[in-house]
C-alpha cells in the first residue's frame, strides 16, 4: 500500500470545536421561520454540501422552504455564539500538526465552510500557519458526501487520494473522502464509530493526539487502532 504522504483535514468538528454550535444554531435557525428541526436531523446535516443541504431542508420542509434565508440566519446564529465563547481547538490537534510539520508530511484543509470563514477561524486559532493549502466546497461543483472536494484537494496537491490520510468527524465527510479514495481516520466528535461509518474507516482515533503518537513513532501504516476494532 502507498505511503501516507498527506494529511487532509475536515476543519469543523475535527480540528475545531464548532460542530455542537451548528447541531444547536441550525434549529433555531430554522424556528425563526417556524419550522421544527429535530437533533437528529440537525446531526445529518454536518459537513452536508451544495446541493444536498438544500435539498434535504427541503425535503423535510417543504419546497417553499428558503434555504438560503435559513442559512443566513444559522451563520448570523454562529457568529453570535462563537463571538460570545470562542473557537476550541480539538485536543492534539496542535500536536499532531506539529509532528506532521517536522516530518515534512503535507497537510491541507478540506472543509465544507466557505473559504472566508474557514481563514478567519484557523486564524483565530492560530492554526493557519500549519496548513499548505486550504480547501472549501465552494470551489467544487457537490460538497460533502460527493467525492469531488476531496478529489480537488489531491490534484491540486499533485497527489493520488490512496497516498492521502483524511481526518473526518461526521459521515457526510467520510463518504467524501471514502468516494474519493482516500484512507480515512476517523476521530470520533458528535457521532460514535459504530457499523453506519466503519466499513468506510481505515482507522479511527480517540482523539488527534493518539495520531500523533503513531506518527511520531513512523508507523506510516496505520495499525494502532485498525476500523475492524470496537
Amino acid at each position: 500500500m502507498e505511503q501516507i504522504k498527506a494529511f487532509l483535514f475536515d476543519m469543523d468538528g475535527t480540528l475545531i470545536d464548532t460542530e455542537r454550535y451548528y447541531r444547536s444554531c441550525w434549529p433555531k435557525a430554522l424556528a425563526a421561520f417556524g419550522y421544527h428541526m429535530t437533533d437528529e436531523q440537525a446531526l445529518s446535516m454536518r459537513s452536508l454540501g451544495r446541493p444536498f443541504a438544500p435539498r434535504r431542508l427541503q425535503g423535510w420542509f417543504g419546497e417553499e422552504l428558503d434555504y438560503h434565508a435559513v442559512r443566513e440566519k444559522r451563520k448570523e446564529l454562529m457568529e453570535e455564539v462563537l463571538k460570545r465563547e470562542g473557537i476550541r481547538v480539538k485536543p492534539g490537534a496542535e500536536t499532531l500538526l506539529e509532528v506532521l510539520r517536522q516530518k515534512g508530511v503535507i497537510t491541507a484543509v478540506v472543509t465544507a465552510t466557505d473559504r472566508e470563514r474557514a481563514d478567519r477561524y484557523l486564524a483565530q486559532t492560530g492554526l493557519a500557519g500549519y496548513f499548505d493549502q486550504v480547501i472549501s466546497a465552494t470551489s467544487v461543483k457537490e460538497g460533502k458526501p460527493s467525492p469531488d472536494i476531496y478529489l480537488y484537494a489531491c490534484e491540486t496537491l499533485g497527489l493520488e487520494p490512496q497516498g492521502c490520510a483524511a481526518v473526518e468527524d461526521s459521515p457526510n465527510g467520510i463518504l467524501s473522502a471514502y468516494r474519493a479514495g482516500c484512507r480515512v481516520i476517523m476521530v470520533p466528535d458528535q457521532t460514535p464509530v459504530d457499523e453506519s461509518v466503519r466499513p468506510y474507516l481505515y482507522a479511527h482515533a480517540d482523539n488527534l493526539g493518539e495520531i500523533a503518537g503513531w506518527v511520531r513513532e513512523g508507523t506510516w501504516e496505520i495499525s494502532q487502532k485498525p476500523c475492524d476494532v470496537t
